[in-house]
């Protein structure tokens, strides 16, 4: 599942996105400005932010600034009400990836969001295939090969998140934070116990490989 920073003052239009691209297969978290939004961000890996430019306190053009200083990756998109080119070019500007006008027709901003995460190169289709090793988000099943590999629900999350995003790396804590329960009393170390049961059941994958950051976490690359 794909999460999704909400960025809104207006509380009904915050609640109103979260709730349709919640129906639509996205895990959303809503945010009524900025401060919020650091907080959510250290608590949770996102896949793209959605940010209003007029918010009380930081407003979205410093907050895209100030995101792009901690990830430089993450899609940005600015949905306001603000339709000036100045607006849209101090956007850009500021590192954001696209730009929607107020009032927001829903279909379309779900549009918007495949259509970014494609040009970002995350996965957005629910399959998930490299060489001859396959996912499936719905049914939750991974085959090698053609023949399963069975995964649990957690095993299953882990190693497809790592392989929606080759080559980034992915802390320990980062990971612990979405796909364990906030009051779990295992250690970041349990992240690790994970990996190796992966790599163990994925031995006669020669598609990728899970490797390790030595002092960060984990990443999944890609072989040639």
């Amino acid at each position: 599942m794909f999460n999704i920073l909400i960025v809104e003052d207006d509380k009904a239009l915050n609640k109103s996105f979260c709730s349709f691209l919640n129906q639509h297969g996205y895990n959303t978290v809503g945010c009524l400005n900025a401060d919020e939004a650091f907080v959510a961000m250290y608590e949770t890996v996102f896949d793209i932010i959605i940010s209003d430019i007029m918010m009380p306190g930081t407003d979205g053009f410093q907050f895209a600034k100030t995101v792009r200083t901690i990830n430089d990756s993450v899609p940005i998109l600015f949905v306001t009400a603000k339709d000036d080119f100045a607006s849209k070019e101090r956007g850009y500007n500021a590192g954001i990836d696209d730009y929607m006008v107020k009032p927001i027709d829903l279909q379309e901003l779900l549009l918007k969001i495949g259509a970014i995460l494609r040009r970002a190169g995350i996965n957005n289709s629910k399959i998930l295939t490299v060489g001859n090793f396959t996912m499936n988000l719905n049914e939750y099943t991974a085959y090698l090969d053609g023949e399963e590999i069975v995964l649990t629900t957690r095993e299953f999350s882990l190693l497809y998140k790592l392989l929606s995003y080759p080559k980034k790396a992915f802390t320990r804590s980062q990971l612990m934070d979405e796909f364990w329960e906030a009051d779990t009393e295992s250690g970041t170390r349990t992240v690790d116990v994970y990996m190796t049961k992966l790599r163990a059941k994925l031995a006669d994958c020669d598609a990728f490989e899970i490797v390790t950051v030595r002092g960060l976490g984990y990443k999944a690359v890609i072989k040639e």
